[in-house]
């Protein structure tokens, strides 16, 4: 790990920081340890972005010093940041975990899915893929690592959140969960999503990667890259996404504070090259990580919750 990302320094907070992030952590541990007593086959959803890893940590908590009963599935759009590639097998291979890949690219080769364009995003086509494996492994409850402040559909979501028989989800329909009871009655072939961090926000999440020490992908902290202005975005020039006609490729100290399909995920201009400058960024910061640089979920206020209802994360 390079010196500049090493986590094991903890920033200042204000009083009582840490101990409103160990309340966060003992209500997801307890989430996680309910929802593995009461469902016979879990899976960890797991992209290796910074709300997965803090999950994926959790997880870990809850069952120690006994190893994580269930596995760790990735859904591989093809449109990954190799960083966070290189970041995901070390990381499960450091936790003993095993991993599970489902890729949308199968999905597009069996007929499963059409892709709109050669480099077009692909994160309507995950949801496929993910309804897939989730039948195909026989899985009853899925683990993410979603909050509720990063977008206004999941804001809607509670932290068991039943998905009927095709996968789909039902805003209207959600049970409610007074005093943080959690109803995991589910019919044969529905399935729960399980959001442990439903009640953390963006700072949450950086305070308690300084506090725990965590490992994130590099690309969380500045570096420098290629990128081009396009839909007010910096996006990164790849082979998937060359610089167009009359665009002017800049060089620039950039990163990113959300990980995904690299098509339609962009960076911010930034100088923090650790845990704690990144801190006085995200409280700084007035948009979600969501709003500012994820394009597909910047072109309408129902575009994540269309991709919800159909069973998207």
């Amino acid at each position: 790990m390079h010196p500049a990302h090493q986590r094991g320094t903890r920033p200042a907070t204000r009083p009582g920081a840490v101990d409103d992030l160990r309340a966060l952590e003992a209500e997801a541990v307890h989430v996680v340890r309910e929802v593995a007593a009461e469902f016979e086959r879990p899976v960890l959803l797991f992209s290796a972005g910074k709300d997965s890893v803090v999950l994926l940590r959790l997880v870990e908590k809850a069952f120690r010093p006994a190893p994580v009963p269930f596995p760790v599935l990735h859904v591989d759009t093809g449109h990954n940041f190799p960083e966070v590639l290189e970041f995901r097998d070390r990381r499960v291979r450091a936790g003993g975990h095993r991993l599970l890949v489902a890729s949308v690219q199968d999905s597009i080769d069996r007929g499963r899915v059409r892709e709109d364009a050669p480099g077009a995003s692909r994160n309507r086509l995950q949801t496929r893929t993910l309804l897939d494996a989730l039948a195909e492994g026989g899985f009853d409850a899925a683990f993410g690592g979603a909050r509720r402040d990063e977008e206004r559909a999941r804001a809607k979501e509670r932290v068991l959140s039943v998905r009927d028989a095709a996968g789909q989800w039902d805003p209207r329909a959600q049970r409610p969960e007074p005093w943080s009871l959690y109803n995991g009655r589910i019919r044969r072939g529905e399935h729960v999503r399980v959001f442990p961090l439903s009640n953390w926000t963006e700072l949450d999440v950086w305070r308690y990667v300084a506090l725990e020490g965590l490992d994130l992908p590099s690309i969380y902290y500045v570096h420098e890259r290629d990128v081009v202005e396009r839909d007010g975005m910096l996006l990164a020039v790849t082979p998937l996404t060359p610089a167009l006609p009359g665009e002017r490729v800049r060089r620039l100290r950039v990163r990113y504070r959300t990980v995904g399909d690299l098509t339609v995920t962009g960076a911010v201009r930034s100088d923090a090259t650790d845990v704690e400058a990144v801190l006085a960024e995200v409280g700084a910061a007035t948009v979600s990580e969501r709003g500012a640089t994820r394009a597909d979920d910047r072109t309408s206020s129902a575009a994540m919750e269309d991709r919800k209802r159909e069973g998207y994360f």
